[in-house]
């Protein structure tokens, strides 16, 4: 287990994070979050000694192993067997048998580790850096985005393999279900803190939005403790009569601590430019067919209708054909089979991979986003940058100094001013941030039009897809039915076999499982009752006092105006002691409010386990 304490980085001016403590512990599995930039990736490299940071400490103890899956994949050797077993030490260099065990668990056969590693697929060319990985016998995993250019069915597996994995992990991903599929806690680098929450990223957003909460309460009322000090200041320190009394005020407004106001992180939010259309069916699609090679085509014999207000989602493995049928409805591949009939007030936005390669690097956001539509005035297009978190000054970037993110959002600036019933999403969380993601699931979900999505995204086809076209079995094939009807009745086939031999008795049968389940919350409710009673007790009196300190500060204001030195006197001993009182309840509060936290957060897990 590794321990982190006080841990500052800097880049120049730029303060990524300060005092950053966080200790894991045995079995631990903590997802990652925060905004693009925000230092995630830096803090692993400080991790692995690849990073300088500039306070604290780490200790990691003796002959504990840390091992990191790297995003990019580079083969040196001509066999799978001899690319893995290079990373084995000297003494161990030609134990073939360890790498094979390890590959023949990952799924590869015998005959596999002859091949050469760049013959695989993305997924499996994934597998061969985990077996390298797993061959060094890591204690804890740090993983930086290993889902990215991932296939659906490589996402399914290395979800399962990451929970199997006996020892600590670490994780960075944009994909919150996935996240939230395979870690026991999830850390947060927020405000340059850190911020460790024991459940997944919706605890977390909870948990902190919360604490933002108090702290924004303690904020307000130091601050108006700090007005009055320094109004009471100003009225009194010109009298000799209370000028001491005023300097002993100054010294207490010296001491107190300055409370910064909460910044909000920008977030996306948007809505699609929905066209009114009287159109039912909006596409229909007949006897499909298109190959590169004629002799092989990519799907056939492809025929769906696509109702207005639908969503249908392309699934299935990399390379084998969806972003190519998505172009061919999209009427950019030549025709080759079927025909494709759209209602004559279809009006199509497609938001493709080849599609921001387009982008013109050459010309501003500004430029990219108005070349759309003539008719957009300059605070519309302006509004829409701002709506894609390129605000003021920002928007005159040129295309060719963004990031792969920074060109996603400005493609959807495009689809945004563009007036649309039908969308084509062509994998469109890529470089997306977790919020951003959140944000354009919104919106597909609110657009009143329909869409076309490829997407690898369990999250987004749980949401979203009324119906599927799935690449497998060697064809393309329409499914009328949502994601989880099709795991449930058809499945990939690759899971069949695995899941055929995983299949077990449930742990309880309904009737046991109803039994225990109440059985929790009625532990829940009265272990948790002292907690609730007292956050409503320290609440109440919070008020009450606030009250009193109200009625104090005006009978103070008074006597000052009347200039009563004993009454100043005594109401100003008053008000300290009452903001005291205050001050404390506030601190019980918040300890309750923790444990109270901790309680539910405790009882939810088991119910989860229990489900």
């Amino acid at each position: 287990m590794i321990q982190l304490t006080n841990l500052s980085k800097s880049f120049g001016t730029q303060v990524l994070f300060k005092n950053l403590t966080l200790k894991v512990s045995h079995g631990q599995k903590i997802g990652l979050v925060g905004r693009n930039g925000i230092g995630k990736s830096t803090l692993f490299k400080i991790i692995l000694g690849e990073e300088h940071y500039d306070e604290g400490e780490i200790v990691i103890p003796k002959n504990y192993r840390i091992g990191t899956l790297r995003q990019h994949l580079q083969f040196t050797k001509p066999t799978v067997r001899e690319e893995c077993a290079q990373v084995l030490s000297e003494e161990e260099q030609y134990n073939f048998y360890k790498v094979e065990k390890i590959l023949f668990g990952l799924g590869f056969s015998a005959e596999d580790l002859d091949k050469n590693p760049l013959s695989f697929s993305g997924g499996y060319q994934i597998r061969i850096n985990l077996a390298k990985l797993l061959a060094t016998e890591p204690n804890m995993l740090l993983l930086d985005e290993p889902t990215n250019y991932l296939d659906i069915l490589s996402l399914r597996w290395l979800k399962q393999f990451i929970r199997d994995f006996e020892g600590e992990v670490i994780l960075i991903t944009h994909d919150r279900d996935f996240m939230d599929s395979v870690t026991t806690h999830t850390v947060g680098i927020q405000r340059k803190g850190l911020h460790i929450v024991k459940g997944d990223t919706k605890k977390y957003e909870e948990t902190l939005a919360l604490q933002d909460e108090t702290y924004e309460k303690t904020r307000l009322n130091q601050e108006k403790k700090r007005k009055e000090l320094e109004e009471f200041i100003a009225r009194n320190k010109a009298r000799a009569s209370t000028a001491t009394l005023a300097q002993s005020k100054v010294k207490a407004l010296e001491k107190m601590e300055e409370m910064d106001s909460l910044e909000n992180e920008a977030s996306l939010a948007f809505c699609f430019n929905y066209k009114e259309t009287p159109a039912k069916v909006t596409l229909r699609a007949e006897n499909l067919g298109f190959g590169y090679d004629p002799s092989t085509l990519l799907f056939n014999h492809l025929s769906f209708v696509l109702e207005n207000g639908k969503c249908l989602a392309i699934i299935g493995k990399n390379g084998k054909g969806k972003s190519t049928l998505l172009n061919y409805i999209a009427g950019e591949l030549p025709k080759q089979q079927g025909e494709i009939t759209l209602h004559p007030s279809t009006v199509m936005a497609h938001f493709g991979q080849t599609n921001i390669e387009r982008l013109n690097t050459q010309n501003t956001i500004i430029e990219e986003i108005s070349g759309v539509d003539k008719k957009l005035g300059i605070a519309q297009v302006r509004g829409i940058c701002g709506t894609m978190m390129f605000g003021g000054e920002l928007a005159e970037k040129k295309i060719e100094v963004l990031s792969g993110g920074e060109r996603s959002r400005v493609m959807l600036g495009k689809i945004i001013a563009t007036p649309a019933n039908l969308l084509l999403l062509d994998e469109p969380t890529n470089h997306l941030d977790m919020q951003s993601i959140d944000a354009l699931c919104n919106a597909v979900e609110s657009f009143e039009g329909s869409v076309i999505i490829v997407t690898h995204s369990e999250m987004l086809l749980r949401r979203l897809a009324d119906s599927l076209i799935i690449f497998h079995e060697d064809r393309a094939e329409y499914f009328d039915g949502g994601y989880e009807d099709f795991l449930e009745k058809i499945g990939w086939e690759e899971e069949e076999q695995q899941s055929k031999s995983q299949k077990t008795k449930p742990k309880f049968d309904k009737k046991e499982r109803k039994k225990l389940r109440t059985a929790l919350i009625q532990e829940k409710s009265k272990e948790s009752a002292p907690y609730k009673k007292k956050m409503e007790h320290h609440e109440e009196k919070i008020m009450t006092l606030e009250n009193l300190l109200h009625e104090q500060t005006s009978a103070l204001e008074k006597a000052s105006k009347e200039g009563n030195n004993s009454h100043i006197i005594e109401f100003s001993q008053l008000i300290a002691k009452t903001q005291k009182e205050i001050d404390d309840h506030f601190v019980q509060l918040e300890a309750a409010s923790k444990k109270y936290d901790e309680i539910a957060a405790h009882y939810e897990a088991k119910l989860e386990e229990l489900a």
